[in-house]
């Protein structure tokens, strides 16, 4: 394990780092993402993934200087308070940024525990924000994997690592095409609950207690025609109010816990 220090926001380490932040061509080129918090940190190492490079700034660990300590890195760089606030995204993290190399989230490599796994399908999220409030719900509700249909954004922009509060690397991901993820589906006996209006039941009405996926879209496109066509049963939530859609995270949490508490929240 080599360790040295920066302390210039011009080294060229320093540069890449930001590029890997900012950019998802540079992410998705050189397999690698930038995680910033402990917690973070410490979620992704549980999961599996490999530290890379591990930047630490011990003018904001003060006490806690043991705590660069914890995680193991090919390589640790001690970095100046000047050079960690050019690239910490957060004023309240604990002084700890690391590089991990990406996974290849394929749905060939999904594992499941439960003979009746239950998976949320998010077709074509946009807004990092509500991706990571979709993974968040995800983990909260311990589902069996999530699979982003038709992605907009990679999975490791950091504006998702951070509003998923890290759930990134609690849940079991998958990503691929829509047609991908529907013959997936078919092809493992799981049953597709799509949330359309058209020709839709509600929602409380269905069994959920089989191998289930609740299929959701964005609020201003919905889901595209081959998941209806592809649908066991299409479903809604009845709206009582003015509007007729509510926010992608929020209507996607509500199918969830129906589903966990149709199964006891087993």
């Amino acid at each position: 394990m080599n360790h040295k220090s920066i302390a210039s926001t011009q080294n060229k380490s320093i540069k890449r780092l930001i590029q890997l932040q900012e950019k998802s061509r540079t992410r998705l080129k050189e397999g690698k993402f930038v995680i910033e918090g402990a917690r973070e940190i410490e979620l992704a190492v549980q999961a599996g993934y490999q530290l890379l490079e591990l930047y630490y700034c011990n003018q904001i660990l003060g006490n806690d200087k043991d705590l660069s300590l914890k995680f193991e890195a090919f390589e640790k760089i001690e970095i100046s308070l000047e050079v960690y606030k050019k690239i910490a995204y957060r004023g309240s993290t604990e002084g700890l940024i690391a590089v991990a190399a990406s996974k290849p989230h394929l749905l060939a490599d999904l594992e499941f525990k439960r003979e009746n796994p239950l998976l949320l399908v998010a077709e074509a999220p946009e807004k990092p924000g509500n991706i990571g409030a979709l993974l968040r719900t995800a983990d909260a509700a311990n589902v069996d994997a999530v699979c982003i249909a038709n992605p907009k954004t990679d999975i490791y922009n950091p504006n998702i690592i951070r509003s998923s509060v890290g759930c990134v690397f609690t849940n079991q991901i998958a990503s691929g095409t829509t047609t991908e993820i529907i013959n997936y589906l078919k092809d493992s006996e799981i049953a597709i609950y799509t949330a359309i209006l058209q020709d839709s039941s509600i929602y409380t009405k269905q069994n959920f207690t089989n191998s289930t996926a609740l299929v959701v879209g964005t609020e201003d496109k919905g889901l595209s025609e081959a998941w209806r066509k592809a649908a066991t049963k299409n479903i809604h939530i009845p709206m009582q109010g003015k509007i007729d859609s509510m926010n992608v995270s929020v209507a996607a949490g509500i199918l969830i816990f129906e589903a966990k508490r149709q199964r006891d929240f087993k």
